[in-house]
């Protein structure tokens, strides 16, 4: 690599790909592959600019290490640039010929679009599958043996099921918050607070109708009084409300992890919980019988939210995947009811 001061640089042209850097802020540095005249900022002082050209950046991972200290001269042709390596490693994104960018790897934010081109984990089997995955990475190993990627931490949910003491009261208590969140998502869906919900109506694996069933069996078969939603599930419905009309992404997060989580480990938790204190009685709301029945449902489901995600920008997809844990702190405040 050259290096030339910017004195003598302003009275030469080159065949070579055009590259600026500012020894101030040096993690960056743009260059065209279709420009050929050599051009430097002249947004900073004339001690603070070089001119690089020459030499072979194409190689990713290739390192660049430059630091810039001008020296104090004032003669112009005595002027000489002291250069110390740094160790900053430069990753560089080709285009097909188009202008691209050198991200200097330590610098505060991405320049180009290397971020958005970056491949995500289950991105080519549909955007349900990258749901999939960062929802997976969010569970313990002893959740998801295969999977689960988080640790676990000491809140009643992440128990190991041995370890739960469910009572009758905590899971009726469950069962009616939890009919909060459902009701609050049929409603939202029929309601057309956007048009992408009208996919999600009478999908086949709404929990409202099937939540009252059994509620009411509490009630008349083991004469419990039903309390008042007025907890985690109050809370988690009236986020939605707010929620889907700010962001539909983000509200479909929470759609999509809600449905299939029930109908994996949420049936589940509902048979050793009933073997546990219902004497193996098998609730209303893990049996599905709509829509040609659960394996049905998911596959429709699956299919119109990879259709929704389609029209999303990059960014969207990502808003939507980065609600997950949210989904998460919200629906493990329900579990706690009764683990």
């Amino acid at each position: 690599i050259i290096i030339i001061t910017i004195t003598t640089m302003m009275m030469m042209t080159t065949t070579m790909a055009s590259t600026f850097i500012s020894a101030r802020s040096l993690p960056v540095i743009g260059f065209s592959s279709n420009q050929r005249r050599v051009s430097c900022s002249s947004s900073f002082s004339r001690q603070q600019q070089i001119c690089v050209f020459g030499g072979d950046v194409s190689r990713k991972g290739r390192y660049i290490n430059e630091r810039i200290r001008s020296s104090s001269s004032s003669s112009s042709s005595n002027d000489k640039n002291n250069v110390r390596r740094r160790g900053t490693k430069i990753n560089r994104e080709r285009q097909r010929g188009r202008a691209a960018i050198v991200n200097a790897a330590g610098h505060g934010h991405a320049h180009g679009s290397a971020s958005s081109t970056e491949r995500r984990s289950g991105e080519n089997k549909g955007f349900v599958e990258e749901m999939r995955f960062v929802a997976m990475k969010l569970h313990t190993r002893e959740q998801a043996p295969k999977e689960g990627k988080k640790k676990a931490e000491k809140v009643p949910e992440q128990k190991p099921m041995a370890q739960w003491q469910p009572t009758k009261e905590g899971y009726l208590k469950f069962l009616v918050e939890s009919k909060a969140v459902y009701d609050a998502m049929e409603a939202i869906v029929a309601s057309n607070a956007d048009p992408m919900y009208n996919a999600f109506i009478d999908c086949g694996l709404e929990r409202s109708e099937a939540l009252d069933k059994d509620i009411q069996w509490f009630r008349e078969t083991l004469k419990m009084e039903v309390p008042e939603a007025k907890g985690a599930g109050k809370d988690y419905a009236d986020f939605l409300n707010n929620l889907a009309k700010e962001s539909p992404p983000r509200f479909l997060c929470h759609f999509y992890n809600v449905y299939f989580a029930h109908s994996a480990g949420g049936k589940m938790i509902g048979r050793k919980v009933s073997e546990m204190i219902l004497d193996g009685k098998e609730l209303e709301f893990y049996i599905w019988n709509k829509n040609g029945g659960l394996e049905k449902s998911l596959a429709e489901v699956k299919e119109n939210l990879n259709e929704a995600a389609e029209k999303w920008t990059r960014e969207e997809k990502d808003i939507c995947l980065e609600e997950t844990s949210k989904s998460f702190q919200l629906s493990g405040a329900l579990l706690r009811l009764i683990a």
